[in-house]
């Protein structure tokens, strides 16, 4: 690997993680070689593309441009490595951004099936509960719920998660089990992130009714919303998948079972216009027939 090479990924690396020393580990480099590097890169682009204090490094206006070209380059020539190789053999890092309570439920229980047949590949789980930005974060493939407002971003669905009700037992036990959608009129209903309108819509043989519930727990986050109806203070509203943990063990019991309540698609996106990395497009893939197991 020419110095030049090395230098562009160590800058990507270095850039994305604000430090010269844990970027340099990953291409095992010493930090005074990364250091050097750099230097010489900035030398040779003939701008400073990081300023440097005693605690930090962050990219400078000039680093943050060159960073965005640099990363679409590399992008485009581990594609055609990729395709040269013909093995299907995944290689360097792969940045995925969704949902924490997505990340816990859904993709690190699958992830060492991936991984075991990926062992070049670093991953990293970039998961809160805010939307990432692809572009400036760097996200590889994100995973979004519902409607996709990002309209700079090509889209993939990957499942349709059913939307579902579920409540505690003993929370049943004392308010009584609803066996029609009007019933939920006298229940305490937790808005989860899966459902956050207050008017909800089911079908059932070719009829559709519609219930306005009350609600003294919203919860953007599915974990809080899945907690709160464990901890009994309601009815949570939230997808099948979200809850199959709970239901498999008790913990919650699915009600109106026989009432369709809609579904939430899952999509992954990817920045539109940028080539697709291998491994952004395999994980895609292998979620996608993991789900319809």
């Amino acid at each position: 690997m020419n110095d030049r090479f090395t230098a562009l990924k160590l800058f990507v690396r270095a850039g994305r993680l604000g430090n010269f020393s844990s970027a340099g580990r990953e291409l095992s480099l010493s930090q005074p070689s990364a250091s050097r590097l750099i230097a010489a890169l900035e030398t040779e682009v003939g701008a400073t593309l990081f300023s440097r204090t005693t605690r930090a490094v962050t990219l400078t206006d000039a680093g943050a441009t060159y960073l965005t070209r640099v990363e679409a380059i590399l992008a485009d020539l581990e594609e055609a490595d990729h395709e040269v190789r013909g093995t299907g053999e995944l290689r360097g890092v792969l940045r995925v951004g969704t949902s924490s309570s997505f990340v816990l439920r859904e993709i690190i229980p699958r992830l060492p099936k991936f991984l075991s047949a990926h062992p070049a590949l670093r991953v990293e789980l970039m998961s809160n509960d805010r939307y990432q930005d692809l572009v400036t974060e760097s996200i590889d493939v994100a995973f979004r719920f519902g409607s996709l407002p990002d309209s700079s971003a090509a889209a993939r669905k990957v499942i349709d998660a059913p939307r579902i009700l579920a409540a505690a037992p003993f929370y049943l036990e004392e308010h009584g089990t609803p066996s029609m959608p009007s019933d939920l009129a006298d229940h305490a209903v937790i808005i989860g992130p899966a459902h956050l309108s207050r008017t909800f819509s089911f079908r059932k043989d070719g009829r559709v009714v519609s219930v306005r519930v009350e609600s003294q727990l919203a919860v953007t986050i599915n974990e809080g919303a899945i907690a709160g109806a464990k901890a009994g203070l309601g009815i949570v509203a939230t997808s099948l998948n979200s809850a199959r943990a709970e239901l498999d063990s008790g913990a919650l019991v699915r009600i109106l079972s026989d009432w369709d309540f809609g579904s939430m698609e899952v999509n992954a996106l990817f920045v539109s216009g940028k080539t697709v990395k291998p491994a952004a497009r395999a994980f895609t893939d292998f979620l996608a027939r993991e789900f319809r197991r």
